[in-house]
Formats: C-alpha cells, sequence, structure tokens
C-alpha cells in the first residue's frame, strides 16, 4: 500500500492520540472529515493500522526489569521456537536476527524470580541451546512508535 503525504499526517495525529475525533484530525491536518475517515478505514482494512490502544508506563505498573535476551537454537526450528517464546505473556518483542545468534527476545518483568523462571523456561524449550540475557539499567527511550 502507497502511503501519501496526507496519509503520514493522519499516521501522525493518530500516534500522538488515538482518542482524537475525526474532525479534530481534519483540521489539523487541514482536510475534509470524509477524507480522514475514508484514508483511516483504507489504511485499516490494508493492515497498516493493527488498532488502537494505550502507552502504558510500564514501570509504574510494577515492571521493574527489562531484559534482553539472546538465543540460540538447533536444526533450523527457529520459527518454531519462536512462536512458542511469542506466547509467553513476558516477552514484548522476538525477533529473527543475523549475526552470532538467532534471535532476541525483550521481555518485562515485575521481580528476579521471574526474570529467572522466564530465562530457566526459555531454556527447557527443545532445540533451545543457549541463552544470554543482558538486564537493562536505565532506559533512555522506549517508543516504537514511529512514522
Amino acid at each position: 500500500m502507497e502511503i501519501d503525504e496526507l496519509d503520514s499526517k493522519i499516521l501522525a495525529e493518530l500516534l500522538r492520540d488515538s482518542r482524537l475525533s475525526f474532525r479534530q484530525i481534519a483540521k489539523r491536518v487541514g482536510s475534509s472529515v470524509g477524507t480522514v475517515l475514508s484514508r483511516v478505514r483504507r489504511m485499516e482494512r490494508e493492515g497498516v493500522i493493527k488498532g488502537y490502544t494505550a502507552i502504558l508506563d510500564h514501570e509504574k505498573l510494577g515492571y521493574q526489569l527489562t531484559a534482553i535476551t539472546e538465543l540460540t537454537v538447533s536444526r533450523g526450528r527457529l520459527l518454531e521456537v519462536e512462536r512458542e517464546i511469542a506466547k509467553i505473556p513476558n516477552a514484548c518483542a522476538v525477533y529473527d536476527v543475523t549475526g552470532d545468534v538467532d534471535a532476541i527476545i525483550i521481555a518485562k518483568f515485575k521481580r528476579r524470580e521471574d526474570l529467572s523462571r522466564f530465562t530457566k523456561g526459555l531454556l527447557a524449550l527443545p532445540f533451545v541451546e543457549r541463552t544470554n540475557t543482558h538486564v537493562i539499567l536505565t532506559t533512555v527511550k522506549e517508543d516504537f512508535r514511529l512514522l
């Protein structure tokens, strides 16, 4: 799907505040309400807009630990292992990567014990050869809203 300048402006407004009305968005982007509505509906149909949500402060919800775990998987079972990991509620992101490891997982935890259980659970999965976990000390920026 081709995204033009108006689509980009609409998406930027939705990323700033997805509770805005179509009328408010239209005013901010300099377009009609009908045009904004049809553009948003098209982007929803095409899967550019997957849903609407609140942005939470995980630390204020008690998730004091963020970990990045590198994973090495054997015997060509990477996608199978990644799909299992993606089902774990603490896993925020699961990526195939290039380099010395096969996958990277970003996960959040309320307690060290939760992180320990998560890591041991990863190691218990079939075909997982090795993990290397990094604990985040300070979060300088964490925002996946790109445009």
